[in-house]
């Protein structure tokens, strides 16, 4: 089968699509054929070697955190899945990713696909969905009727963010200024900042709310009883199934900004890099 793989640390041009041999599920697994990974900033980070520490990967690696595909095949114990299941899921870490034409994946990490859109699109939803609805309702414990701010709306997480917020009975805001700081309840922010653009954002937030960023760390006001959470994305399968459901009712829309091969992945962490992508960019094995 088609991966891609990289074999050291370094800059997008250590990735390459090599020929490797399908592997077959343990226990606990599927094999799925894989219909799309996308890009995450967080895969680039990895490629490039600043989590050695945090998340230890065996060389060479295959990235793709996300996936959408069908189950190829059942490792043993596993149940509630079939050959021919359209699935999508958040692979771990520090396994090999979808980046490729097949990928194992623990059961657990996996639901059922949404039904009325491309399979492939569903791959745009798990990291990013699943960072947004943690954000907002495990750290943030954002209610109806509350004013958020989101630092960073275009991206994929911005986009599901925001429409979860709507959803929720939130009002939401792209920007702020000083004068608006007592009403904004909570600030999500999504991108990466100096020391002091994360002051400036927790001075936005009314005493007693919180700030969630998934990039740069800020530091609690604690005079004013603000909150300062930074958050990594975990996989969540409940969590995840109730975003299907609401994309299959309508209730939440997919934003794919474009589909790549995989032999195109290099110029995908490039563009990614360089902060050229909006929304999901999918990665396609067959393409």
């Amino acid at each position: 089968m088609k991966a891609v793989r990289y074999h050291e640390y370094g800059d997008p041009s250590v990735l390459r699509v090599e020929e490797i041999d399908r592997p077959d599920p343990g226990a606990g697994q599927l094999l799925v054929q894989v219909a799309a990974t996308t890009f995450n900033a967080v895969d680039a980070t990895m490629r490039a070697g600043f989590l050695q520490r945090d998340i230890p990967l065996r060389l060479p690696h295959t990235p793709g955190l996300d996936v959408a595909g069908t189950v190829a095949a059942l490792g043993a114990g596993v149940t509630g899945f079939a050959p021919g299941d359209a699935v999508i899921g958040f692979l771990p870490m520090a396994e090999d990713g979808a980046a490729a034409e097949f990928v194992l994946a623990p059961a657990d990490t996996l639901t059922a696909a949404p039904t009325g859109s491309p399979l492939a699109e569903a791959a745009a939803l798990p990291s990013a969905a699943l960072t947004a609805w943690q954000a907002l309702f495990e750290h943030a414990d954002l209610r109806a009727g509350q004013r958020l701010l989101i630092n960073g709306a275009g991206g994929g997480v911005g986009g599901f963010a925001t429409q979860f917020a709507k959803g929720a009975g939130a009002y939401v805001i792209a920007t702020a200024s000083p004068r608006s700081a007592a009403a904004v309840d909570a600030v999500l922010n999504l991108v990466r900042g100096s020391e002091q653009d994360m002051a400036t954002l927790v001075g936005l937030v009314r005493p007693g709310g919180v700030l969630v960023t998934t990039a740069s760390p800020a530091r609690d006001d604690t005079a004013r009883g603000v909150r300062a959470i930074a958050m990594f994305v975990r996989s969540d399968t409940g969590q995840l199934a109730a975003i299907v459901a609401r994309v299959d009712s309508g209730a939440v829309r997919v934003d794919i900004s474009e589909t790549y091969p995989l032999a195109a992945i290099a110029r995908v962490h490039e563009q990614g890099e360089a902060g050229e992508i909006r929304g999901k960019a999918l990665i396609l094995p067959d393409a």
